[in-house]
């Protein structure tokens, strides 16, 4: 054993489980805190539909005794906070601090990453962001209410959101985003400089790749995003007018529609951010339980690069009813659909790796295919938002709501569940219930197309978004039934989480010990038996070859090749 997996078993609790520098123990703190809110987040989405589909009435027994269950006001606060929680601390902890953080350098064969004390310091900053995310709830005024994107001047102004609630929302998502850049600083700096002998670049697993993208992103467009909230903060505590006009400023007055150049300079690439590791975990798990390699290897890398560069320049597709000039509006038009010719090439590249396939379908392979599906429904359905003619009819309906979901909600909590179900038994050395995660699968993926199939039908028929209830308006009346549908649908969604939740509890008490590599995979991480000690490997591995050595004739009696091994069975 090396003399830093010792030193490590001599720390004491506090700095062996809680300020851990050990990635592998960094990732588990992450994870356990994205599925914590995660679940208060998904809470937050029972209670909305609820308001939409029984405007104002009582919620069965949480709420009996109330006169309603909310005003306007607390239901404006509960969207608000639930797309923030959604996206900066549940998704972002999960799939890029959780996965991230367990994969990387035991994908690339490293014994930690690059700088273990900023890693650390990188989760108890989204921990601390989180908690003031949370304390907002209790000051006076209650939490954020000018929406997920937080848009000037509706939360520059303290006059126009009452109270510390959105001061606090500022930052905590100011905490996030510090939280990320930090961990994206990392995960570059292992990636290029931390590869063991052999792991070329073009030798990573996709994962890999989607999460050095992703940091790549994160790099480049945090700083913008905390420059628009260090000017919304001064704003509303300082006096200034950086995002005020007209009457609402005290001096000469600054531009509202700066905050959103600002905000979607960063808002779009951050569909990518979160995206980009679940492309890769797909092209991975296809591979793996597809038993094939994966098919566009290098194809994939490129139109992951291609993306990165060309996401950058499309913000103003959500700015379409801005008052943008159409010229400039057609420009972005064009940079727009162009993203859709590298994310063809990810689809085509995934239907060719299941195609002739010897396909198993275990808990992780199903996820991954419910990628597919619904990706490719969030694909096809964002053409038209893409287009200034349609899209200036379609933006503030629930057609919106109901492709961004399916883009980005769908396919991001897929990608978490997928990739929980697989590394689950590196991580803890024990294997979830596959029958158990079946049933969740199958459960999860028929409520969740049952509610945003409904938001499409609530989109087309005109159907307002951030509104508490459409049935204030004579033209949505007739709406209630899909509105109710929606609802009904999302409580399904929300009681069918209880699965996993058991299972994931369960299985770490109780769970079926696993094997070394249970699933059959070729990367590093499955060569390193649980628990890996504080180093990960015992002598550093040499890789001879690609992620996806399956299924050669010149292998005998299996039909894998582990990255590190450097002579291939005797041919048959």
């Amino acid at each position: 054993m090396s003399a830093t997996t010792d030193t490590h078993h001599e720390l004491g609790f506090v700095r062996k489980y809680i300020f851990s520098v050990d990635h592998k123990v960094i990732a588990k703190q992450y994870l356990f805190l994205g599925i914590a809110f995660l679940l208060l987040a998904g809470a937050f989405a029972l209670l909305i539909r609820w308001q939409l589909a029984y405007p104002f009435q009582k919620l069965p027994v949480l709420f009996a005794d109330s006169d309603h269950i909310m005003p306007p006001e607390s239901y404006n606060m509960l969207f608000t906070m639930h797309g923030a929680l959604m996206v900066f601390f549940a998704i972002t902890p999960i799939v890029i601090g959780a996965f991230g953080n367990f994969v990387i350098p035991l994908q690339i064969g490293a014994g930690d990453m690059a700088f273990p004390k900023l890693n650390m310091l990188s989760f108890w900053t989204m921990f601390v962001g989180g908690v003031i995310m949370i304390a907002s709830f209790f000051v006076p005024g209650g939490a954020a209410s000018a929406g997920w994107t937080g848009y000037a001047p509706l939360s520059s102004n303290a006059l126009m959101t009452i109270g510390w609630g959105q001061t606090m929302w500022i930052l905590g998502i100011a905490m996030a985003g510090t939280s990320s850049l930090m961990g994206s600083i990392n995960y570059i700096a292992t990636t290029l400089n931390m590869r063991c002998p052999g792991m070329t670049l073009m030798r990573m697993p996709l994962t890999t790749w989607g999460l050095f993208f992703t940091s790549v992103l994160n790099l480049l467009w945090i700083p913008v995003v905390a420059a628009a909230l260090f000017l919304l903060l001064l704003d509303r505590v300082g006096g200034t007018t950086f995002f005020l006009a007209g009457p609402l400023a005290s001096s000469e007055g600054g531009q509202p529609l700066l905050y959103q150049h600002l905000f979607w300079g960063f808002g779009h690439p951050e569909v990518y951010i979160l995206i980009f590791p679940v492309w890769g975990l797909v092209g991975d798990l296809l591979s793996v339980f597809a038993r094939k390699p994966a098919f566009g290897y290098k194809a994939t890398v490129y139109s992951m690069a291609a993306i990165t560069v060309v996401s950058q320049i499309v913000w103003g597709h959500h700015m379409f009813t801005s008052g943008m000039n159409p010229i400039v509006g057609h420009t972005f038009v064009i940079l727009t659909v162009s993203v859709s010719v590298p994310t063809a090439i990810f689809f085509l590249n995934w239907l060719c790796t299941i195609w002739h396939g010897s396909l198993r379908l275990d808990t992780p392979m199903l996820f991954a295919l419910g990628i597919v599906f619904v990706f490719g429904i969030g694909g096809l359905t964002g053409l038209f938002n893409a287009l200034q003619a349609v899209d200036l009819y379609i933006h503030d309906t629930y057609f919106v709501v109901a492709h961004f979901h399916y883009t980005l909600a769908a396919s991001v909590l897929f990608g978490a569940l997928a990739g929980i179900y697989y590394w689950f038994p590196s991580m803890f050395g024990r294997q979830m219930n596959n029958g158990l995660g079946k049933w969740h699968f199958w459960l999860t993926f028929i409520s969740l197309n049952a509610v945003f199939i409904a938001m499409f039908a609530l989109g087309i028929a005109g159907h307002p978004r951030r509104v508490a209830t459409g049935m204030e308006y004579q033209l949505f009346k007739s709406l209630a039934g899909w509105n109710k549908f929606a609802a009904h649908s999302t409580m399904m969604l929300g009681a069918v989480q209880l699965l996993f939740v058991w299972n994931f509890f369960h299985s770490l008490v109780r769970g079926k010990r696993a094997e070394m590599n249970p699933w059959k995979a070729s990367s590093l991480e499955w060569t390193v038996s649980w628990p890996q000690p504080h180093g990960n490997f015992e002598t550093v591995p040499e890789v001879h070859r690609g992620p996806h050595d399956f299924s050669s004739p010149e292998y005998k009696d299996r039909d894998w090749m582990m990255q590190s091994e450097e002579v291939p069975p005797v041919a048959t």
